[in-house]
């Protein structure tokens, strides 16, 4: 069985940086495309950053490029969400996904979630 189990998130001042973990069990993240979501309260979940190592493409959303960025640890089985220049609309719970094929940004085409972290930028 597939098991995501975030870590990282915790409460930062604007400007500040946080990298978010995910370890993966059950699999290994060459066999998955791996998504990193974000809700925040009365928002729908957004993709912010996907890709599939095996394929080389990689996707950030538009308010995150150039501050967010993806690395992976296959040592580790774990993938990271460096996460720079935070400002307080990055504020949600931030959940990492995978999925069998590559889906970008779409949240219900993935089909292994963990239970998300989360993330507060303070202004």
């Amino acid at each position: 069985e597939v098991q995501l189990v975030e870590s990282g998130g915790g409460l930062v001042q604007t400007g500040g940086s946080l990298r978010l973990s995910c370890a993966l069990s059950g699999g290994t993240f060459d066999d998955y495309t791996v998504g990193w979501f974000r809700q925040a309260p009365g928002k729908e979940r957004e993709g912010v950053a996907c890709f599939s190592l095996p394929d080389r493409v990689f996707y950030y959303g538009d308010p995150v490029k150039g501050r967010f960025a993806v690395s992976s640890d296959h040592a580790k089985n774990t993938v990271y969400l460096q996460m720079n220049s935070l400002k307080p609309e990055d504020t949600a719970v931030y959940y990492c996904a995978a999925g069998v094929t590559y889906a970008g940004p779409l949240p219900h085409k993935y089909d292994f979630w963990g239970q998300g972290t989360q993330v507060a930028v303070s202004s």
